[in-house]
């Protein structure tokens, strides 16, 4: 058996054997990669080393880090509650903007996992809070990527219109961003209605965290018969906790989606006079007025509380910030946006990465681990157990899996399948295997890679004049980028670092899946609507 067929027997068999046993299937691509490469291709350690994706591996590590920092310091949350005063309380229109700016950031030349890696986490932020499917808002930010992605200033746009040029083939720069946004967009609009998109609509909007306006029940919580009640996934604002409840005992918090909510679990009390309210990273503290009564339940000595951070009001709503726990909001609209300093200090670390990487052109991995190491110096107490929150089983999934697909590659594999597929002769039915191929490759490899294999493989095809070379280009490229939804590509492994609101190997299993239809629905529909009918040149 040649060392091209082994190598995909081997593949097939560490997908079954990672189903069947409790076995991490990366520590098994590494052992097929030692295996393989040595034994059936005569490799040396070092080339299969040579394989194996450390910018991946900075990547996972350091951005995972660095919203682990965040998330512990209730930054994650202070974002989560202002995306939601930007759209207005409409849960239903943040996977939408989701999407929107994924594809304005990669369409304008940033790269497709450095915007995922800066809006994932974020994204998943919104889903946990607001009861959003973690699937329909992670597949809103890999859809969002590819839908730009191929724009004419975009990085994916230029390689492609290289290796055309390379290759003598016209290229349409129009076409090929249009038909890429297309076949993304329909994606993510089939993707909102199944994973609770007309839910979140039939929900209306939730009360906005620190306006005015949330002192009174919504129309849409009204006609649910909720008043002010979270519903199924929104949350109360701070001040109709307050009006609802009273204040709370001065030592009680409640953690509440949102940054919002009542006390959980703690005595219920009574007042004639509501205390100070402060939200922070979805905390909530209410210190009890003059007249407050609490019920006759005894309760423990407070423990000591340390010295409390000053808070930086951010102008929502009419508040006097005061330097009390994490900044307390007195009058109109007391419950509006806080940040503690080193919120202030995390979200400015968030904002650099952005503008390292997009405007800088500075490595992703790398700058957000920078990044992360210095908020970590400025707080180290805070920030302490971030590092066990990194995703090691996922980063170790990840990049034995890519190491794997190098060891193919460098085999030759990939040219051994695309060979053959081309020498079929029916030029209908090679544009199709050839899409496929692009597919299933591009699943576990890189999409610029494989577009730079495949595209010199179909020009003996359009060279011939049966197919039209434009059409022929813009399906390929389609076919290769929408199944980067797999959690094997480095989009779809940042959603699975990621992911906040489900278990991440239950996320892993989900998106698997969803990555297997794309890979069979995404080739096909390319070339059905694009090749089949003959109508693009």
């Amino acid at each position: 058996m040649s060392a091209e067929l082994l190598s995909i027997l081997a593949l097939i068999v560490m997908f079954v054997v990672a189903t069947l046993f409790p076995v991490n299937l990366g520590a098994l691509a590494l052992v097929g990669a030692f295996l393989v490469g040595t034994l059936a291709a005569g490799m040396e350690t070092d080339a299969i080393l040579d394989a194996f994706p450390g910018s991946l591996f900075v990547i996972l590590v350091g951005v995972t880090l660095l919203f682990a920092i965040a998330t512990n310091n209730g930054t994650v949350d202070w974002l989560v509650r202002a995306a939601v005063h930007l759209v207005r309380g409409r849960i239903a229109a943040i996977p939408l903007v989701v999407f929107v700016i994924s594809a304005l950031l990669t369409a304008v030349g940033a790269p497709a996992p450095a915007v995922a890696a800066i809006l994932a986490p974020i994204a998943f932020g919104f889903a946990a809070d607001y009861k959003i499917h973690p699937l329909l808002i992670g597949l809103m930010v890999a859809h969002g990527t590819q839908a730009g992605a191929f724009s004419p200033i975009s990085v994916l746009g230029g390689i492609v219109n290289g290796v055309t040029s390379d290759a003598n083939l016209p290229s349409d720069n129009v076409v090929l961003f249009v038909s890429s946004f297309a076949f993304n967009a329909a994606a993510a609009l089939v993707v909102f209605f199944i994973f609770g998109g007309p839910h979140l609509v039939r929900r209306g909007a939730v009360a906005v965290p620190g306006s005015p306006a949330s002192d009174t029940p919504l129309a849409s919580d009204n006609a649910a018969g909720s008043g002010n009640a979270p519903d199924a996934g929104g949350a109360a604002p701070a001040s109709a906790a307050a009006s609802a409840t009273g204040a709370a005992h001065a030592s009680g918090t409640a953690r509440v989606p949102g940054g919002a909510g009542s006390p959980a679990g703690g005595p219920a009390s009574e007042t004639g006079d509501t205390g100070a309210t402060a939200t922070s990273g979805g905390m909530l503290t209410t210190a009890p007025g003059p007249g407050t009564r609490t019920a006759a339940k005894p309760e423990p000595e407070p423990e000591p509380e340390p010295e409390p951070e000053p808070g930086i009001g951010v102008g929502v709503g009419v508040g006097v910030g005061v330097g009390v726990g994490v900044g307390v909001g007195a009058g109109a609209g007391g419950g509006g946006l806080r940040l503690t300093p080193h919120q202030a200090l995390t979200l400015a670390g968030i904002v650099g990465l952005c503008l390292a990487v997009l405007v800088f052109k500075l490595d992703v991995g790398l700058t957000a681990v920078t990044v992360a190491v210095i908020l970590s110096l400025a707080s180290p107490k805070s920030n302490k157990g971030a590092v066990e929150k990194v995703a090691w089983p996922t980063v170790l999934l990840i990049c034995g899996v890519v190491t794997y697909v190098g060891v193919l590659q460098e085999i030759g594999t990939i040219d051994y399948v695309g060979t053959s597929v081309a020498a079929i002769g029916i030029p209908l039915v090679v544009a199709l295997l050839i899409c496929y191929v692009g597919g299933v490759v591009s699943a576990f490899a890189s999409t610029v890679g494989i577009l730079g294999a495949l595209v010199p493989l179909a020009v003996p095809l359009l060279g011939t004049g049966a197919l039209g070379p434009v059409a022929m280009i813009a399906a390929l490229s389609v076919s290769s980028a929408i199944v980067d939804v797999s959690p094997f590509s480095t989009t779809g492994a940042l959603l699975v670092a990621n992911v906040r609101g489900m278990h991440r190997d239950v996320f892993y299993r989900r998106l698997l899946a969803y990555g297997a239809v794309i890979v069979v629905v995404g080739p096909l529909a390319a070339w059905a609507v694009l090749v089949a009918p003959g109508w693009l040149g």
